[in-house]
């Protein structure tokens, strides 16, 4: 029982990666953004929406996940396969149009980030596409999985955030368990946002093709469906502690909109004396 307990431990941590990656760096400039704006401008009232985006994620990720392991191939190949060349072209268009806007949101959470260390976005923003270009270009799989489990490190700083801030943490957990809708179009489109940002069309070719070119199989298919929804329920938890802590931060003080990612940074500051 021990032995085997420990072997498929082992898997886990052989196959971890393209899971946990895929739903961690989705809590990108644009996903902490828009979990700053609930927390800052609405408090607790969207706690609710993280339940049904985690089961709805974990759905779609496993799902693709499946996909890799089963087929072997990534999710572009199997479209071209079962609707042909124009359809492929055609989504594979769409993707990199929405890929596109991502990308200008990241490069302008770096570029705002920077900003609060004096750091001009004509100097950031170029080297920050610079190092990209030469991850893409020079890494490999293998060296580029580290370096993104390496970040993801990182968002344990929301965490810690949150704690500090010492929000009405009686008023997160009923937020968290009591849905609230109103007809209010700001508090709707924030809601849509949520699960946009949550659920991107990226995360879905990327982490099939990271399954394909990890290698793995359908043998360690239930280690690697673990992975997945271990990272699935980290992302999500990130995104309650992001919302909580500017809940606490900015909404105890009076609700506001936060209009870039520098204010959104900010608002993991307490206010204080």
């Amino acid at each position: 029982m021990l032995k085997r307990i420990r072997r498929q431990i082992a898997i886990f941590f052989a196959v971890i990666g393209p899971g946990f990656i895929t739903a961690m760096v989705d809590n990108d400039a644009g996903g902490i953004f828009t979990y700053s704006q609930a927390g800052a401008k609405y408090g607790y009232l969207a706690l609710w929406t993280l339940a049904p985006i985690a089961l709805l994620l974990v759905i779609t990720q496993e799902m693709n996940a499946r996909m890799g392991a089963v087929t072997g191939k990534g999710l572009s190949d199997l479209i071209r396969e079962e609707f042909g060349l124009r359809v492929t072209f055609l989504v594979m268009t769409l993707l990199v149009l929405t890929n596109f806007t991502n990308v200008m949101a990241n490069f302008a959470g770096v570029a705002g980030s920077l900003e609060l260390f004096s750091v001009p976005r004509w100097v950031s923003v170029p080297i920050a596409a610079a190092l990209v270009w030469v991850l893409v270009v020079k890494g490999t799989y293998h060296s580029v999985e580290k370096i993104f489990l390496g970040a993801c490190v990182f968002y344990v700083s929301y965490v810690i955030s949150a704690v500090l801030i010492q929000p009405d943490w009686e008023q997160a957990l009923a937020g968290s368990v009591q849905p609230v809708l109103m007809l209010d179009p700001d508090y709707i489109t924030l809601l849509i946002g949520m699960v946009g940002t949550s659920i991107a069309p990226w995360m879905q070719f990327y982490l099939q093709a990271s399954v394909v070119e990890k290698g793995i199989t359908e043998r360690e298919y239930a280690e690697s469906r673990i992975e997945v929804i271990v990272g699935c329920v980290t992302m999500v938890v990130i995104a309650f502690f992001i919302i909580v802590a500017c809940a606490g931060a900015i909404w105890a003080h009076g609700p506001r909109d936060i209009e870039d990612a520098a204010q959104a940074a900010q608002a993991l500051k307490p206010f204080g004396p």
